[in-house]
């Protein structure tokens, strides 16, 4: 059972339109059956829920027919099925469902972006709203935390992690082996899955290549040649690990100035836990001496969620000049940029580099530390 209402969670499937596919993805363990069936049990309407996983599931929906599907739905009008890529053709099902029965709502979740969009992508043009589910977010975290446990739960996720089953375990020793198996076992699984690749050795040595260079430049020729790859190889592998929600990408600003960085890239994981597990480091926060990547990793997957759960339009970057100036995070957004520097230290002074504020005069500037990060987060800066 959810401990937590999702943020995603309220008033969702009322919010579902009428004739469209919601698709709801993340990655594995991240809590998309238990959501859903909570969803379900609070909801007055008749539906049919189906896993994806199920040969039944399959044969059930094999014969493509409008008929049978209305035979299946009867005068239900809500439709969810779990783990939907599972099933072949499933765009083309969706499809004609959608169009032909009227009224039908149709809510499929996934594990891996690369395994929905190539299964529904095309036949669902016009007709998909897609939504993600993250670890759990610090807004979430409010329900069970009050202002004397913040800092001691902040520095625990910072080594730990979000994702949902730790809130179960109380011994650190089990998380660890916890997030190892996860890595191992389920996330390997979905990457090993994606085009057949057969050897994970590769994979896992650039995901640790990328665990200890997080927030730092990195080129794909860069990568290559330590890891002995080629560029093409390096490049499918990145695209990968961000298809099933292990990294994500960040890439340099530039307007006005020709010796801004653009071609270079800044890689970060979604979550802390699955970064440390891949370091072999599970110390405590004191204990470390990479306490402001951690922090810079931690804070950006934090804002990430904010704008996805609120659905706030932004495009996101880093920015640095051949001079060595340069700021954390960069939002574009509403036609104004702002900036922001993350320390983990709240007493470290900051100031904004001399050729942003010259070239970029209307830009707001912001710290963001552990002092003032929950106003960052939960949507007041």
């Amino acid at each position: 059972m959810s401990i937590l209402i999702r943020n995603i969670e309220v008033d969702f499937i009322k919010n579902m339109r009428p004739n469209k596919v919601t698709i709801l993805l993340g990655p594995r363990r991240i809590g998309k059956t238990i959501l859903i069936k909570n969803m379900l049990q609070n909801t007055t309407e008749p539906y049919i829920l189906l896993n994806g996983e199920d040969i039944n599931t399959h044969e059930l929906l094999a014969r493509r027919s409008v008929e049978n599907y209305k035979s299946i739905l009867g005068v239900k009008r809500l439709l969810v099925i779990d783990e939907a890529q599972n099933i072949p053709d499933i765009g083309n099902i969706l499809k004609l469902m959608i169009d032909e029965i009227t009224g039908l709502r149709i809510l499929i979740t996934g594990s891996s972006a690369f395994d929905i969009e190539n299964k529904t992508g095309e036949p669902l043009t016009g007709r998909k709203i897609t939504r993600r589910l993250f670890p759990i977010s610090e807004s979430e975290y409010q329900q069970i935390e009050s202002p004397l446990t913040w800092t001691d739960g902040l520095r625990h996720r910072l080594i730990y992690g979000n994702y949902p089953e730790l809130l179960h375990m109380e011994n650190q020793a089990d998380k660890t082996r916890y997030l190892n198996e996860l890595v191992t076992s389920y996330l390997m699984k979905d990457i090993l899955a994606l085009e057949n690749i057969r050897n994970s050795e590769k994979i896992v040595s650039l995901l640790r290549l990328l665990a200890f260079q997080v927030g730092s430049m990195v080129s794909t020729s860069e990568l290559g040649q330590k890891l002995g790859m080629s560029v093409n190889t390096v490049s499918k592998y990145l695209d990968l690990l961000t298809k099933v929600f292990v990294i994500h990408r960040v890439g340099g600003f530039s307007r006005n100035l020709r010796k801004e960085i653009t071609k270079s890239n800044r890689w970060f994981f979604y979550d802390n836990g699955i970064r440390n597990i891949l370091t072999a480091n599970m110390n405590p926060i004191d204990l470390r001496n990479d306490q402001g990547l951690l922090w810079e990793n931690y804070i950006i997957s934090e804002r990430l969620k904010y704008q996805s759960y609120n659905g706030m339009v932004s495009n996101n970057y880093f920015w640095r000049t051949y001079d060595q100036q340069e700021i954390d995070w960069i939002e574009d957004r509403g036609g104004q940029l702002h900036a922001y520097e993350f320390k983990w230290n709240p007493q470290k002074k900051s100031r904004v580099p001399k050729g942003w504020e010259r070239t970029y005069t209307d830009a707001s500037y912001e710290v963001i530390h552990p002092g003032n990060y929950r106003e960052w987060v939960l949507g007041k800066l």
